[in-house]
């Protein structure tokens, strides 16, 4: 039997020999068994009966030893893998994440000790399986989510989808992780916007191009200030020519409903993103609306061409409704997972795959009225 003395012999020593001979005889055959090529079943099921009698009877720096040995075994079964798991001590995190192969079984015994420490291990492994992972979303934990929001094996559809998106409200760190995964549909991020970095930000709102929203609450108030869009364009032109950004945050605090603090972010937000928001909600086009976002952002000067175009493809590409309906989201009055009915899905997910950024407007009406744009707010400027 993989090359011992046969089992009963085994017995024998255990039984005359006392702890020490235990501790020699596990840690000897778990490094044997380890050594070893692919066993047969029942080389398999005569090692199991032999390390269940040898763990118990050794000592526990003898059992920590031997677990870290058998570990190191590709051909363990189940019950091999839940002696690893339960007598290989502190290193049990560096097990779960090296571990060539893990058996559902051992995986579900794991999410059912509810440690969510070793859970969020567990919920980063590739070869995860659907029952274990169904147990995972079940735990109240942002060790674990933050886990799952990161794995990429894991796909986000059905009840997994609307657990990462609600998580993601919740934790930043959850959001900016399904920012960065291509099969995310990063409009249901919309809560977590402001939690996001520049870049995912655009990503949120290109997440609406060409796209139908149900409808949004704010849209009628929205409606009524958009028959003095002209006037409102001027006046936050002017404001932010000035930098007066404490006035703009009033002047959004009234005309969208928002509290002060979130209509603050959105005043000193110097890259444009959650201004482009409230601008198109209010009906604005590329000709008003450019002319606002260039007085209010600060960029390189080398990228700021491309930005200005993004937002001048935006401002094609992106409706009046989707705005209202993400700016509704802001303040708390839509459900967001509304998105995922077939209905108001994007009408290319592949777009989604490209980040905003480098998708650059190839108009020459939208790329000579950025030039002038540049041109007037570099005078300005002077």
């Amino acid at each position: 039997m993989i090359g011992f003395q046969p089992y009963e012999t085994f017995q024998l020593l255990i039984e005359s020999g006392g702890i020490d001979r235990a501790n020699t005889l596990l840690v000897a055959a778990c490094d044997a068994f380890s050594r070893r090529g692919k066993p047969h079943n029942l080389e398999v099921e005569q090692f199991e009966v032999l390390a269940s009698r040898l763990f118990p009877t050794a000592a526990l720096g003898a059992r920590i030893k031997a677990a870290a040995t058998l570990g190191r075994s590709e051909f363990l079964s189940p019950k091999l893998e839940q002696l690893v798991v339960a007598n290989i001590g502190d290193d049990l995190l560096a097990y779960l994440a090296e571990a060539p192969t893990l058996s559902e079984e051992t995986m579900i015994g794991i999410v059912s000790t509810a440690d969510t420490k070793v859970c969020a291990v567990l919920a980063a492994r590739q070869d995860i399986s659907n029952v274990a992972l169904a147990k995972l979303f079940q735990l109240n934990s942002r060790r674990v989510y933050r886990a799952l929001a990161a794995n990429k094996a894991m796909r986000p559809r059905g009840p997994y989808l609307n657990a990462l998106a609600r998580s993601a409200q919740m934790d930043h760190k959850v959001a900016r992780s399904l920012a960065q995964r291509d099969d995310f549909d990063t409009a249901l991020l919309a809560p977590a916007f402001f939690d996001l970095e520049e870049a995912d930000r655009l990503k949120v709102i290109d997440a609406f191009s060409l796209r139908k929203t149900p409808s949004a609450p704010i849209k009628r108030t929205l409606e009524q200030v958009s028959l003095v869009k002209e006037d409102l364009a001027k006046a936050l032109m002017k404001l932010f020519m000035e930098n007066r950004r404490p006035e703009i945050t009033r002047l959004l605090t009234q005309i969208t409903g928002m509290d002060e603090i979130r209509c603050g972010q959105i005043a000193h937000d110097v890259s444009g993103a959650a201004l482009f928001v409230v601008l198109r909600a209010f009906g604005l086009t590329s000709q008003d609306g450019l002319k606002v976002i260039i007085h209010a952002t600060s960029h390189e000067e080398e990228d700021r061409s491309e930005t200005l175009s993004t937002y001048a493809r935006m401002f094609q590409n992106i409706s009046t409704d989707a705005m209202a309906f993400l700016l509704s989201s802001w303040r708390g009055e839509v459900n967001l997972l509304d998105l995922a009915k077939p209905q108001y899905r994007p009408f290319n997910e592949d777009t989604n795959r490209v980040s905003p950024a480098r998708r650059v407007s190839n108009d020459p009406v939208i790329t000579q009225a950025i030039g002038a744009l540049e041109r007037i707010g570099a005078r300005r400027a002077s």
